[in-house]
């Protein structure tokens, strides 16, 4: 997610439902359907959202945006390229950008290919080279801190000549400096107490997640089941909630959750890792080593990758 940090922006990709949850600043006056649902919302917001009103080019789009998490894994990589080659189709301007950072947000969860990834990233510099966004009180931009995750966590290629972008690369280098020096002690469901740095000598797999996060929510079982084939190797499932323990403890134990859980209260370790969008995941190898990360839901065979950078 020593200098001053923005604080945790949950994302709003969520159309129905809240996501990988962020909201940036100069998106908030516009998040429009995009956090519709958003519990309890204040009115304000909400009548600024109504203002919107999308052309007849973009009305498509958004609606495509809104239905791509119900689509089935093997053909939403399919729609997810054609959004990105749709979205740079449009005349240049906010709607393109939010549209174009959008479905940025939302390609990232899940496995659906490089060439998907490529063409949403090219369609959101592209976005960004025609219409810059505004700095967030001099810091990066959402879309340019969306694009330099793009690159530096999903290898694409794309560039923006603006200095919020190599802003943003090098924030996102810092932060995994800080990650990798990163210590914490928190309790477990039980009361028993965890500290990181005390676990060299186990692959330590730092999840950060939510009860209301959908991703969140598809992605455990696959975490359930890597722990279970890896335990015995030294795996380490570390998953930390902000959320208070009446809401997680009953959670866990309806999704027969064996892994550790974490509670972290005010979020003290989500502001240490720098975690402004969930699921967000860190894997440490038995040297405790920064060895891999993921910035949204993973598949269990993007796991696998990820712990093989491990050592397992």
């Amino acid at each position: 997610m020593g200098k001053v940090l923005k604080p945790m922006r949950h994302r709003a990709n969520g159309f129905s439902e809240n996501s990988r949850i962020r909201v940036a600043p100069w998106a908030i006056g516009a998040a429009i359907v995009f956090v519709a649902a958003l519990p309890a919302a204040p009115s304000a917001l909400l009548a600024q959202r109504q203002q919107i009103v999308w052309s007849d080019q973009e009305k498509p789009i958004v609606q495509a945006l809104q239905g791509l998490r119900s689509l089935p894994d093997d053909t939403r990589a399919g729609a997810t390229k054609q959004l990105a080659l749709d979205i740079r189709a449009l005349p240049p301007g906010d709607h393109k950008l939010r549209l174009a950072n959008e479905l940025a947000m939302l390609s990232t969860e899940g496995d659906f290919g490089h060439d998907a990834l490529q063409e949403v990233a090219t369609t959101l510099a592209t976005a960004l080279a025609e219409h810059p966004a505004p700095d967030d009180r001099g810091e990066p931009a959402e879309p340019y801190l969306e694009l330099a995750q793009l690159v530096r966590c999903e290898h694409v290629q794309a560039s923006v000549d603006s200095p919020q972008f190599g802003k943003a690369m090098a924030e996102l280098e810092a932060y995994d400096k800080d990650r990798q020096q990163a210590d914490f002690t928190l309790t477990d469901l039980n009361g028993k107490p965890w500290s990181l740095k005390s676990l060299q000598g186990k692959v330590v797999l730092v999840n950060f997640w939510a009860t209301w996060c959908p991703p969140c929510r598809k992605e455990m079982p696959d975490l359930e089941a890597l722990y279970q084939q890896f335990r015995k190797q030294g795996l380490l499932v570390l998953a930390i909630s902000d959320e208070d323990a009446g809401k997680v403890k009953p959670f866990i134990a309806e999704k027969e959750i064996s892994y550790t859980v974490l509670l972290d209260p005010g979020g003290k370790v989500n502001t240490l890792f720098h975690v402004w969008g969930i699921p967000n995941t860190f894997i440490y190898d038995r040297s405790g080593k920064l060895a891999a990360e993921s910035i949204d839901m993973r598949t269990r065979k993007q796991f696998l990758g990820m712990l093989a950078q491990a050592g397992l």
